[in-house]
């Protein structure tokens, strides 16, 4: 099972995450600058448990970013002309243009989890969706487009006490909803739609990310190192180290300034 074989404890302190974040973000502006120029158009994909964090990352993820870049879409299920279709049409019409960056909270894969679970869906229809979303992500990676694939998972017991501390949040509260609970009694049936769509859908050119999501700071520090890497390798092009730079700046200050006894 590929979830069980996370690691959950994974963390970080609270220094490495702010100068990782950081680091990280300033070079994501600069590879946005570069999908720009590049025209290359980039789509990315957040699928995970409720309250695993997916919000929280993509906040992070764009913070630095150039708005006039990128698009953010929460996906939830579908309402009027959208619901009159085939599934992937909204998302076909939601796509990014050459040089721009279209970023899913949840996705497609909501056919082969929540509607499969729930069954909103036939299993003939859940089932053939496999091979619809497969041939979707080959087409989107034809034309050259760059697509990243994240799953973040965390344990039952972490998403529960995430849920209670929304329940006693005033701020918070209204994320929690009683669909999340029933999602929640139903654990082992979603368990058992993602590893099903972890093997069924990560493929050469569309590869899944997991990312270890108990601790917040780690998961987002390794989501967008992985947005960095994949874009810097995509685009050909290896963004600056900026905390490098800082730390040469001041390590000759402090030797300016130090006293010969």
């Amino acid at each position: 099972m590929m979830l069980e074989s996370l690691d959950l404890s994974r963390s970080l302190d609270r220094e490495t995450y702010v100068n990782e974040l950081t680091r990280r973000q300033i070079q994501l502006r600069e590879l946005g600058y570069q999908v720009y120029l590049q025209k290359r158009p980039v789509v990315i994909v957040f699928e995970g448990w409720d309250a695993a964090g997916k919000g929280g990352t993509i906040k992070r993820l764009t913070e630095k970013m150039d708005p006039r870049g990128y698009a953010v879409y929460p996906i939830s299920a579908p309402e009027g002309e959208d619901k009159t279709h085939h599934y992937l049409y909204r998302f076909w019409r939601r796509l990014p243009e050459r040089g721009q960056i279209a970023i899913f909270d949840r996705s497609w894969y909501g056919r082969v989890l929540v509607e499969r679970v729930e069954e909103l869906c036939n299993k003939a229809a859940w089932k053939r969706a496999f091979r619809e979303i497969n041939s979707f992500e080959r087409q989107l990676t034809d034309f050259g487009t760059i697509l990243l694939k994240f799953w973040i998972h965390i344990s039952r017991d972490e998403q529960l006490r995430r849920f209670e501390a929304r329940r006693k949040s005033n701020y918070k509260s209204w994320k929690l909803t009683k669909g999340d609970w029933r999602n929640r009694a139903k654990w082992g049936s979603y368990a058992t739609a993602v590893e099903e769509m972890l093997l069924r859908t990560s493929t050469p050119k569309a590869r899944w990310t997991l990312v270890e999501g108990n601790s917040k700071w780690f998961a987002r520090v390794k989501t967008l190192a992985t947005v960095v890497e994949t874009l810097s390798r995509e685009l050909d092009y290896r963004p600056s180290e900026p905390l490098a730079k800082h730390k040469n700046k001041n390590s000759k200050e402090a030797s300016g300034n130090r006293k010969i006894i």
